[in-house]
């Protein structure tokens, strides 16, 4: 299990993490496609990605609105895994528009 990072550590690696920010003990990022069919493609990346290292975001979706939610729920918040998990979703996502 990884460590909770203190506040000034998010703040940090959030700046090296466009689009996301934090929102209570998780971060969280929205994204928006051109259609369902896009927003659905990009979840299925994340999915697989996520299944890979065991690190598995909230998803919430609607019609072509995507918000991805990261916490470590076992550490009780925010963690270096959630970082990385971002950082991921990022690489996967580097034309989508974040709303």
């Amino acid at each position: 299990m990884s460590g909770v990072l203190a506040d000034t550590e998010i703040q940090q690696a959030l700046q090296k993490l466009p689009g996301w920010k934090k929102n209570g003990n998780a971060i969280e990022r929205n994204f928006q496609f051109a259609n369902f069919v896009q927003a659905m493609d990009f979840v299925n990346q994340i999915a697989e990605a996520a299944e890979a290292v065991n690190h598995h975001p909230d998803i919430h979706i609607s019609y072509n609105q995507v918000t991805m939610v990261l916490v470590s729920h076992d550490a009780g918040g925010i963690t270096q895994r959630d970082i990385r998990m971002a950082g991921k979703i990022n690489e996967l996502a580097p034309t989508v528009t974040s709303s």
